[in-house]
């Protein structure tokens, strides 16, 4: 098979392949930083050509902030930056290392803010959207053959952005009316700028929808207040992908969210990731409660890979791709967020070495 017909078999028909699907993110520094130093030929060289991935991914839409062009750096240390993007957020970032921005204040926190500036984003804005960055990884993915993806962050993604997080959760409960239209517009918006996207570059292989539901111990809200007051523009949002354009939907969503299992299922998604094994989502359980309602990419515990222990890594991947393949569940394998530059490039060829020696489907 290849890479594009292996993907298309475990996300589309959700059956096995010839063999398990191989597919990765990193810390931007990991590769950067450390495995340059380690072992990796070329800072610049794709990740996707050197270890031979099956899947190739970017973001086309650039800036969706209803304050675009009013992003800037505020303040400016030799270790930190503080920026006020396009959402209007205003935060503090490092400069040479990863992490979670310190968020210091927001520009909309209340309904009246936001029907300001929500007029920004009603209507189409080429200007949001870079056309060339899409064809340029469509024409290499095609090259090698491999499934292409596009991806955006979607809803909960943009008011955790936009409005913070504390608004955003007591505005589910206190202010639905509000969450409900930007609900509304961020739905019109996308399938507006996507409908442009694919009529001037193309159609890609699936779409890869980021959509964090939970923190490490449980949901964001209860499986109910995600039912009314999100999955509706989930729904929407996927149906006009896979009725439209018959393109595959994948999610990526953090956190301990085995309680929205059913309602990803519900919406039409065919592939989720990465499972937080961090978070006590374990593939197996998830394999055995929805069979091949679902493909899954991902679980395979960073905890575990930055011990730099052969004999855990082993291990941690044979349990789970060894018994996703015993189940034949449709399976990709791909750690449970992202590699931290605390895995070492050895570590990460090991786990690849089993990949290719044991990770066909009988």
């Amino acid at each position: 098979m290849t890479p594009k017909d292996r993907i298309t078999q475990l996300i589309v028909h959700k059956q096995p392949a010839d063999r398990v699907g191989l597919y990765e993110h990193y810390w931007p520094e990991t590769i950067r930083d450390y495995w340059i130093n380690e072992g990796y030929p070329d800072k610049d060289r794709l990740p996707a050509d050197f270890f031979g991935y099956d899947l190739q991914s970017v973001w086309p839409i650039t800036d969706p902030g209803p304050l675009k062009g009013l992003d800037a750096t505020l303040e400016e240390t030799a270790e930190t930056r503080v920026f006020r993007n396009g959402y209007g957020a205003i935060c503090r970032y490092w400069k040479t290392k990863s992490g979670t921005p310190e968020h210091l204040d927001f520009t909309i926190k209340t309904r009246q803010d936001w029907d300001r500036v929500r007029g920004a984003i009603l209507d189409l804005d080429p200007s949001r959207v870079n056309l060339e960055t899409a064809r340029t990884m469509f024409a290499d993915a095609r090259r090698h053959d491999r499934f292409a993806c596009l991806g955006f962050c979607f809803l909960i993604e943009t008011m955790r952005g936009m409005i913070g997080d504390f608004v955003m959760l007591t505005s589910l409960l206190l202010e639905p009316d509000w969450i409900h239209d930007i609900g509304r517009v961020y739905t019109n918006f996308y399938k507006k700028h996507w409908a442009y996207i694919f009529d001037n570059v193309g159609r890609p292989d699936g779409v890869w929808m980021y959509e964090d539901l939970g923190f490490r111990n449980g949901l964001f809200a209860s499986p109910q207040t995600l039912r009314e007051m999100i999955f509706p523009y989930h729904k929407e949002i996927v149906d006009f992908f896979k009725r439209d354009y018959n393109l595959p939907v994948l999610i990526h969503t953090c956190g301990d969210i085995r309680q929205a299992v059913p309602l990803i299922i519900e919406t039409g998604i065919d592939c989720l990731q990465p499972m937080e094994a961090k978070a006590g989502v374990d593939v197996l359980q998830l394999a055995d409660a929805y069979g091949n309602k679902l493909a899954y990419m991902g679980n395979i515990d960073v905890t575990v890979l930055n011990q730099n222990d052969p004999a855990k890594v082993r291990q941690e991947v044979m349990r789970k791709m060894g018994g996703m393949i015993q189940r034949r569940m449709p399976y990709i394998l791909h750690s449970d967020h992202s590699i931290p530059p605390d895995v070492r490039f050895e570590t990460y060829r090991y786990m690849l070495d089993l990949h290719r020696n044991h990770g066909t489907y009988k």
